[in-house]
């Protein structure tokens, strides 16, 4: 028996310790392994699909407009699936299952935190975004602020968000890729950032909004009837689930409750912040909403977004605590068979060794196609973001002065593509080892003191001046970035130093108030000429942001 399960171990390409992404590598010569081809025969034919719609979207596009926002023709429901799909990355279902598998109750309250911000982008920011953008959450703010300052801040912000996030999907991409082909790292990663390329350079919005309503609707589909399986082997009782998650984890009843996660106020309250603020400052996210024809169909967008992703966010804690009791007590998991040591493939694969324990090596090969597929749509969404804000906002506004031809800044976004895919490899190779759900964490830290302080500034606060928008959003970025780079989670984890200088793991706490105290202190004191046109400006802004006057195109500021 014990044979068996070692060639079918082996069949899955589960890979050493090398892929281990909670700790440290294991030395030793790694054989290499046959490879578990319904597994691998499932994911090509995802990938096949993928690709096949990308050759039609290719073909489907062919202005700018098409390129960034699908034309504007994505209706409501479509959109709220697409935005479901972005947001339910390999955080989700690699991340957020792995840490409720480790953590318990601390991981079911980080999964809320990613969860709440959405009320926000419903209630205080989709219709007014649909109405006042056009292809980059820049042209929000530049709509009566000085364009070229501000599209230059707004390009840094949203690249360095992307950049952050990007490292998040390479991490769970190359960990997958390695555990399904046996591949070493670096390679899987260079594959995701390959398959990405294609996808954003030739099919643009179009191609990623249809992969995304795809592989949204089958993880929903995949993660519900992983939960349903695995739930049948406790006949359908959480209640029985909790009891035996208790008994099989190492910490007991320790898991039902706060620990050590959460143990700390100040790094809670920092991750809190970070998490319901972040949401809305995420630029793949903001994008979204203009790939709909009205405000109307921009609140719905957000409305199903929500059901579908609050659903999927149970479905997901569901897996973490079944895991506890499925994967956890079971040898063949684990490196060298050691209940409680390293996962096989990392950290972060809890939600694939469950897929294989109760559906078998083909529905393993499913949920592995799609959270690759769901890797792949997410990748495209941020570089398309990132591409946008150096073509739109850096080339075509700020160096051409809108003079650019549609010719010209297409060539020059699908060279930032190259651009950001090369980077996004070599991060994703530099931070193997962090846990994919805590990079989104500090992800949307950033997110939260960068972008958010201003976009939300620019739509409620008259007296908001480009001088405040700029310094504002530019302290809350070097400040959340200085904290990220000196705390243990950077300092100690992928620097390799003894102690980190700031103690706290989320920077949101910090930075975020500083860009709004920033924001307010140099506006105020802001008495130019042009500061008070600008709060002159701010009555005709309100009227187009509540009616949509004129949102049919880009305005001319």
């Amino acid at each position: 028996m014990t044979t068996l399960r070692n060639v079918i171990l082996a069949g899955l390409g589960l890979l050493p310790a090398s892929l281990v992404l909670a700790g440290p590598s294991l030395a030793g010569a790694v054989e290499k392994q046959p490879l578990n081809l319904h597994a691998i025969g499932m994911f090509f034919v995802f990938v096949l699909g993928t690709l096949l719609i990308t050759w039609w979207a290719a073909r489907q596009t062919h202005s700018t407009s098409d390129f960034y926002t699908a034309g504007g023709g994505i209706t409501g429901f479509q959109n709220g699936l697409a935005i479901a799909g972005d947001y339910m990355s390999a955080a989700t279902l690699l991340g957020l299952s792995s840490l409720v598998f480790a953590k318990g109750y601390d991981g079911f309250i980080y999964t809320i935190g990613f969860f709440v911000g959405w009320p926000i982008i419903t209630f205080l920011m989709a219709e007014r975004l649909r109405n006042l953008g056009r292809y980059t959450f820049a042209d929000i703010v530049s709509y009566r602020l000085d364009q070229n300052k501000v599209r230059i801040f707004a390009a840094f912000g949203s690249l360095t968000v992307v950049c952050c996030y990007l490292i998040v999907q390479m991490v769970g991409a190359g960990q997958l890729i390695k555990l399904l082909f046996g591949l070493d790292y670096p390679v899987a990663v260079v594959i995701v950032g390959a398959l990405m390329l294609v996808y954003v350079i030739f099919g643009g919005m179009i191609a990623t909004t249809w992969v995304q309503i795809i592989k949204a609707v089958l993880l929903l589909a995949g993660g519900t009837t992983l939960a349903v399986m695995a739930m049948s082997q406790f006949d359908f009782s959480y209640e029985m689930l909790a009891t035996k998650a208790i008994e099989a984890h190492a910490s007991g009843w320790n898991i039902m409750g706060p620990g050590a996660m959460l143990a700390d106020p100040i790094n809670t309250a920092s991750m809190s912040l970070g998490l319901v603020f972040g949401i809305a400052g995420l630029p793949h996210i903001l994008m979204r909403f203009f790939t709909v024809p009205n405000a109307k169909e921009a609140r719905k967008s957000v409305f199903y977004a929500t059901g579908f992703i609050g659903f999927f966010f149970l479905v997901v804690c569901t897996l973490g605590f079944a895991a506890m009791v499925i994967i956890g007590t079971d040898p063949q998991y684990y490196v060298n068979g050691q209940v409680g040591g390293t996962l096989i493939g990392g950290g972060n694969m809890v939600a694939m060794h469950l897929a294989k324990a109760v559906g078998g090596n083909l529905f393993f090969g499913f949920l592995s196609a799609v959270a690759f597929a769901t890797i792949l749509a997410v990748v495209s969404g941020l570089a398309l973001a990132g591409a946008s804000a150096i073509s739109h906002d850096l080339y075509a506004t700020v160096l051409k002065k809108g003079k650019a031809t549609e010719k010209q800044e297409m060539r020059v976004t699908r060279m930032a593509t190259v651009g950001l895919g090369i980077i996004a490899i070599l991060l994703g190779i530099l931070f193997e080892k962090m846990n994919v759900a805590f990079l989104v964490g500090l992800t949307f830290g950033i997110a939260a003191s960068t972008n958010f302080p201003v976009l939300i500034m620019a739509m409620y606060w008259k007296g908001l001046t480009t001088k405040g928008a700029i310094l504002g959003g530019f302290a809350g970025l070097i400040c959340a970035l200085v904290l990220v780079i000196l705390s243990p989670a950077v300092w100690v984890t992928v620097l390799g130093h003894a102690k980190a200088i700031f103690p706290y793991d989320h920077p949101a706490l910090f930075s975020m108030p500083l860009a709004f105290l920033v924001i307010v202190v140099v506006s105020k004191l802001d008495r130019s000429v042009r500061a008070d046109n600008e709060r002159d400006a701010y009555a005709d802004q309100f009227v187009r942001a509540q009616t949509g006057l004129g949102a049919a195109s880009a305005s001319s500021h």
